[in-house]
């Protein structure tokens, strides 16, 4: 399960569908619908909000405007009603190193993307996220090539 700090903007069509799936069984999960995944690292942000379910239908809600924006029949009444009105904290090194994992997904599926997208150096955040300086968030399955990144 991969739930992007990044803006949805740069995932490839895979990676779009992807986030939308797993964004859903996340959603499931924090409504106590589903027994896997009930202990996965990336859902520990949400679940630190004061209301969680509100927090991963806010962040959905931004995952089907991004489909919307490209023509995909995502369907909207799969998302919770409850929205959050905070943003969630998260730091510059998680998505520096997302960054780079993404782009190396993108180099094998999707090179034209790459191109259109590989030289930002500060690429924007998901919608919910507000950004503070940080390391990469110890619940990240690190590889060694991304140890470095703590901005």
């Amino acid at each position: 399960m991969r739930l992007w700090t990044l803006h949805p903007q740069y995932l490839d069509r895979q990676g779009l569908l992807a986030l939308w799936r797993e964004g859903l069984l996340a959603q499931a999960v924090l409504r106590g619908k589903t027994k896997g995944y009930r202990h996965h690292p990336q859902l520990d942000r949400f679940r630190q909000q004061q209301d969680p379910v509100a927090a991963i239908a806010t962040y959905l809600a931004s995952v089907h405007r991004e489909a919307e924006r490209r023509g995909y029949d995502f369907n909207a009444r799969k998302i919770g009603r409850r929205r959050m009105l905070t943003r969630i904290v998260e730091t510059s090194g998680q998505v520096l190193y997302e960054w780079q994992h993404l782009k190396a997904k993108l180099a094998l599926r999707s090179p034209a993307l790459l191109a259109r997208f590989g030289t930002i150096v500060q690429p924007l955040p998901h919608p919910l996220f507000r950004i503070v300086p940080g390391a990469v968030r110890n619940w990240e399955r690190r590889e060694p090539q991304h140890e470095r990144i703590t901005r």
